[in-house]
């Protein structure tokens, strides 16, 4: 019997040591000050990099808050040293004078450059999205070796083919015209827009197009039905590409328009900063670059999703 009493006696024993062990750590005083230093160490990276985030954008904003703030300042004010840095007597004169002072009427100007960049944009959307379609799904011989010819272009830089494309120009009439200038930024955007459109199309899994096959659609209703609508990121960033680099594009727009009133924005505003308006003012050139830069603000917030989701969707084939 005592040797059962000794027999159970020890998981008793056990389970009560057991049972303080458990209960020693919750008590310990110590447990609370040795979660401190890990989170202070996960809270350190974090917090260092929000301060890198801020301090880079307010490095990039600054310069845009400069801008805009001098275009609402007065024109005593624009020219003030030291500058200011807000508009003490907030005026829209400088954006008056946009409209047709000084014989410049900036408004016509920025007419030229909506017409030139959307033709441009859906010239290029339109030859890149047939040709990449093309090299993406009809394999010919030699379908690799022109594509890669294509791309070659990129390594010519266009100041090498000015004289040849402004004598080009000349023999066919277009030169000093929007239409000659839009058919010359198509030209050097159509390979890189051919690159993306390929590449998006390559992405589309063929099995969506076998199906199209099999209800009876040829490669024209397969490219609008269904080919389309799932490369719609990539169409978006092509067009993005196309119109943000016309609506911007200054050496171009200097060579081949050679009248005032064909002028785009950014010829205009170089004209402006050289002094046409009898002096370089300041205020008006900053008023100006805030009317070139919200377009491309407004259409890239809106779109900014399909912009990096069609650049990204290029780099997976």
């Amino acid at each position: 019997m005592s040797g059962r009493r000794h027999d159970q006696n020890p998981p008793e024993h056990a389970e009560h040591e057991e049972s303080l062990a458990d209960a020693a750590p919750r008590s310990h005083p110590r447990a609370a000050p040795e979660r401190l230093p890990a989170a202070i160490r996960r809270s350190l990276p974090r917090a260092a990099w929000w301060a890198v985030c801020t301090s880079l954008a307010v490095l990039f904003l600054y310069p845009l808050y400069v801008m805009i703030t001098y275009s609402f300042k007065s024109p005593s004010e624009a020219v003030a040293a030291p500058p200011t840095l807000y508009p003490h007597d907030p005026s829209l004169e400088h954006y008056r004078a946009l409209a047709g002072n000084g014989g410049i009427d900036v408004l016509d100007n920025v007419r030229n450059s909506v017409v030139v960049s959307l033709g441009t944009t859906l010239a290029t959307l339109v030859l890149s999205i047939l040709a990449g379609y093309g090299f993406a799904r009809l394999r010919f011989p030699g379908s690799n070796v022109l594509f890669f010819a294509t791309l070659v272009t990129f390594m010519v830089p266009f100041q090498a083919l000015v004289t040849p494309l402004y004598l080009l120009l000349d023999e066919f009439g277009l030169l000093n015209s929007l239409l000659g200038l839009t058919l010359v930024y198509t030209t050097f955007q159509l390979p890189f827009g051919l690159f993306l459109m390929r590449n998006s199309f390559a992405a589309v899994p063929r099995s969506l197009e076998e199906a199209a096959r099999i209800d009876g659609c040829g490669h024209l209703q397969t490219l609008v039905r269904v080919m389309l609508p799932v490369a719609v990121p990539g169409v978006i960033a092509t067009g993005l590409l196309a119109y943000f680099t016309a609506w911007n594009e200054f050496f171009a727009a200097l060579i081949f328009v050679n009248e005032q009133e064909r002028f785009t924005l950014p010829v205009t505003l170089s004209v402006i900063a050289a002094g046409a308006l009898g002096s370089r003012n300041w205020g008006v050139l900053q008023a100006g670059v805030t009317v070139t830069i919200i377009p491309c603000v407004i259409i890239y917030v809106l779109l900014e999703k399909y912009y990096v989701g069609g650049l990204l969707s290029t780099l997976k084939k």
